[in-house]
């Protein structure tokens, strides 16, 4: 029988991986991306450096795990479908306003946005851990909308999602004017309108 008194090398290790995590996602709000070092991470873990590259190859890499940590659960993998398909985009669209002025994601999303413009790799993981889930279940709702003659025939539902997902992600990057759920109700109303079949217009 193992000395109980021996701690796990796995509960060891996930220790350590959730106070570097912690650790990058508190830097990113107090210094910012740009200032941010592996060094710092590790001090204000409490870990040395080869650890965190151990399991990770840049600074970059560190804080995408942070937000996907950040984030896990918050976004849904199916949107609801109550049949009223401009309420159920009300209701993801305000989701996704909250999330991205909501300053515990909002600095490390800034933070992925523009590292991701350099570095090719990053973008990626970004794209197919974080952004394209909730794009994915967007897209599934709008399929079922089509079928039950909400949405328009011939309609590019990827091209759709990005009618719905786009002006927020536009006005939150650029800073154009205030992000708020006024404003995600106006997008779901105005994308639900040019999506609707030709006889179902108004």
């Amino acid at each position: 029988m193992a000395d109980p008194k021996t701690p796990e090398p796995s509960r060891r290790s996930e220790r350590s991986r959730q106070a570097i995590l912690t650790a990058a996602v508190e830097l990113v709000g107090e210094v910012g991306y740009a200032r941010l070092t592996i060094e710092a991470i590790a001090a204000r873990a409490g870990v040395g450096k080869q650890t965190i590259y151990r399991w990770w190859t840049s600074k970059g890499a560190v804080v995408l795990d942070a937000f996907v940590e950040l984030s896990g659960g918050s976004q849904p993998a199916s949107l609801p479908d109550t049949g009223d398909l401009e309420a159920d985009l009300r209701t993801v669209l305000r989701a996704t306003v909250k999330e991205l002025t909501d300053p515990r994601f909002e600095l490390p999303s800034r933070a992925l946005t523009a590292e991701s413009q350099a570095d090719p790799a990053l973008a990626q993981q970004f794209v197919e851990a974080v952004l394209r889930p909730q794009l994915m279940a967007i897209q599934e709702r709008l399929r079922a909308a089509q079928r039950a003659g909400q949405v328009a025939k011939g309609v590019d539902l990827g091209v759709a999602v990005e009618l719905l997902v786009g002006p927020l992600f536009h006005r939150w990057l650029l800073r154009t004017a205030p992000l708020t759920k006024a404003y995600a109700d106006t997008v779901a109303e105005l994308a639900v309108a040019a999506l609707r079949p030709p006889s179902g217009r108004r």
